[in-house]
């Protein structure tokens, strides 16, 4: 008697998928109704994915990675377990398509002075700062009031981890000492 094939080495995509959607879903806080609500389907559907009894087309799992506010990062990954390929592009800040919101983001940075502003990806990596930042290796212990701003309808991986981070000051004297220091 021959024993069955061991499906989780014949088909480690239908196998992987489960696991990271319960995971997704769980990480979010969310119960297997309230994701089906939210991305238009049933519960039982919902249960049926993260047994791996049912295996959704590519919608589904774009809706699922949706309806738990996944970034568009996590959404690719998913979209990989369940063996599509990725719906959002990942471009390079030097791509020509990306140049327009480049020169945008230096204009920000510019016009933000004489305060501080960066532009950061996730993990804290500086991918742009104004000239205000040499304030700070000058010994300044400044008050600051921080604001972030992200690309809201990106559709390119890069420009949805992107976060520009512009500094106030938080009293009188931090705005006159970089004031004075960026004259």
């Amino acid at each position: 008697m021959a024993s069955a094939p061991d499906l989780g080495d014949a088909h480690p995509v239908t196998t992987r998928f489960p696991a990271e959607m319960r995971q997704w879903r769980s990480t979010r806080r969310l119960s297997q109704l309230e994701l089906a609500v939210r991305a238009g389907t049933t519960q039982r559907h919902v249960s049926f994915i993260e047994q791996g009894r049912s295996r959704p087309g590519r919608d589904m799992v774009l809706r699922l990675a949706e309806s738990m506010e996944l970034t568009l990062r996590e959404r690719n990954e998913l979209l990989l377990a369940a063996g599509f390929a990725p719906a959002f592009p990942e471009s390079s800040l030097d791509d020509e398509a990306l140049r327009p919101v480049r020169r945008a983001l230096d204009t920000i940075l510019e016009g933000h002075l004489p305060y501080p502003a960066m532009v950061v990806r996730p993990h804290g990596i500086l991918v742009a700062a104004n000239r205000a930042f040499d304030v700070f290796h000058e010994g300044v212990d400044p008050a600051l009031i921080t604001t972030l701003t992200s690309v809201a309808t990106a559709a390119d991986v890069t420009l949805a981890e992107l976060h520009l981070e512009a500094f106030l000051p938080a009293d009188e004297s931090t705005a006159d000492v970089l004031r004075r220091r960026l004259a």
